[in-house]
């Protein structure tokens, strides 16, 4: 009896697996999976300025972008930056790249949802590539009433949950939220104060005070 594990039996054929195909007709991916890595990259070489109108297109899909978030797209799918600024100029154009917009919607959505200080939204429009006269004329849509009743509006909704510590706990906890939200010291201070203050004064209304009893009310 020959050996059925061998060429013709029934164990599995000998030899090298080969790599199986994809969809287009060459190797797939690693684990059989194409993940189109290899055919962006192809058709980038092919035709560049195509390939940057299509990943552009793609990204404002989701979200408005700064052209300064593009542009670092763009250099990573490795779009030659002369056709990335030719692609990015048309678009801003056409008003599918607006970076004065895109500004305005930021520190509304970030001021309103957030509650950051002026300082704070400034800080995010420069990591964004938004800065000079944009980022300038969206940061006054915020003055500086904004800033304190927006400062206001996250303490009040920090200040029951640290009931259980001590004043002067509650004080660091509630400046260092709002130094992390960009307000200085000077306003932290003067809010936070407000708000504690006002906290104890409402505990001492709603316990019952006891009434002082003399010790004749226990003389027979």
């Amino acid at each position: 009896m020959g050996n059925r594990l061998g060429g013709g039996g029934f164990g599995p054929a000998r030899g090298r697996r080969r790599a199986a195909a994809s969809p287009d007709g060459g190797a797939a991916a690693p684990g059989g999976v194409d993940d189109g890595t290899a055919e962006a990259q192809g058709e980038a070489v092919r035709d560049p300025e195509a390939a940057a109108r299509d990943i552009c297109l793609r990204a404002l899909t989701g979200a408005a972008k700064t052209r300064r978030q593009l542009e670092e797209l763009l250099a990573r799918k490795d779009i030659p930056d002369d056709v990335a600024a030719s692609v990015l100029d048309r678009y801003s154009e056409v008003g599918l790249i607006d970076d004065a917009a895109f500004a305005r919607a930021w520190v509304n959505s970030r001021q309103a949802g957030r509650g950051l200080s002026r300082r704070a939204l400034k800080s995010e429009l420069r990591a964004k590539g938004v800065d000079g006269e944009d980022a300038e004329e969206a940061l006054a849509l915020v003055d500086d009433q904004d800033e304190w009743d927006a400062a206001r509006r996250l303490v009040a909704r920090r200040v029951p949950g640290l009931r259980r510590v001590d004043r002067e706990t509650a004080h660091r906890r509630l400046v260092g939220m709002l130094a992390r939200k960009g307000y200085g010291s000077g306003l932290a201070a003067i809010v936070v104060r407000e708000a504690l203050d006002a906290d104890w004064d409402d505990e001492d209304e709603a316990t019952p005070a006891v009434a002082e009893v003399g010790l004749d009310a226990y003389l027979p």
